[in-house]
């Protein structure tokens, strides 16, 4: 039930923001859960044993997400991984430091990143974005009825026992419909292949997503990745799946229509 009322709650909110909210709200929203899931990241890199730097992630968060020029942007992953390994090197254990400046780099890069490509699709159409996070929705509650209906053989039993090939088969299913009509309905410039292509691709990575952070979770020896959100955990519990679809997405458009 409060899994529920969560989501009851969280669904209208983050479509008034994503269609109507003015940009300075959008792009401060979108700043606030970058460091709301940076900071469940640390969590669980400090669960793997690794050196955490907080304060250089979150300044690192907000350069991705500032509006720099453009030749400057291109530069700050290599900053980024140089500024990491320097900073690596306090740690006492040396075996310890090439980990903790790849863990720095990843969740920079895995967050903010995520996070910066959901401003490039809401510039280019609050469409784009609702599209990008709301294939995940319908994916997610396509594979959770058909998992409890049909779901026999085990997707991931060492990451994910409860996900079943099955359910993967629904959310696909569920997202290359969804992609069909809400992309013919919002954007009826692309193309039926180009809906189909970007439904399925949006879907593998959610379904990635979700696995990726299960697999940090279980490193890390945690259930949740935090506790913010009754029946759901932590945010990047919820945003799992958004943080690999979304700049899965942004990449397609900018291939299929530069």
């Amino acid at each position: 039930m409060k899994r529920i009322l969560t989501s009851v709650l969280l669904v209208p909110a983050v479509c008034w923001v994503i269609i109507a909210a003015p940009y300075a709200l959008f792009w401060g929203v979108v700043l606030l859960l970058g460091v709301l899931c940076y900071r469940e990241y640390l969590r669980l890199a400090a669960g793997h044993g690794y050196l955490t730097m907080p304060v250089a992630g979150y300044t690192a968060g907000v350069l991705l997400l500032a509006p720099l020029p453009t030749p400057a942007a291109a530069q700050l992953p290599l900053i980024f991984a140089v500024a990491a390994l320097a900073l690596a090197l306090r740690t006492e254990d040396l075996k310890r430091a090439l980990g903790s400046a790849g863990a720095f780099v990843l969740g920079v890069l895995y967050v903010f990143g995520a996070w910066a490509s959901a401003l490039s699709l809401r510039q280019a159409s609050a469409h784009w974005l609702l599209f990008a996070v709301a294939i995940n929705w319908v994916g997610d509650v396509s594979a959770f009825y058909a998992g409890r209906a049909f779901g026999k053989h085990k997707l991931a039993p060492v990451i994910s026992p409860g996900k079943s090939w099955e359910g993967a088969v629904a959310s696909m299913v569920g997202a290359l419909v969804f992609a069909v009509f809400y992309l013919g309905w919002a954007l009826p410039e692309i193309p039926l292949w180009q809906r189909l292509l970007l439904g399925a691709a949006g879907n593998v990575a959610g379904q990635v997503g979700d696995l990726a952070e299960s697999a940090l979770k279980r490193g890390a020896g945690v259930k949740d990745s935090g506790t913010m959100l009754p029946g759901h955990g932590g945010w990047l519990d919820r945003l799992d799946s958004s943080l690999f679809s979304m700049p899965v997405v942004a990449a397609l458009k900018s291939l299929l229509m530069p």
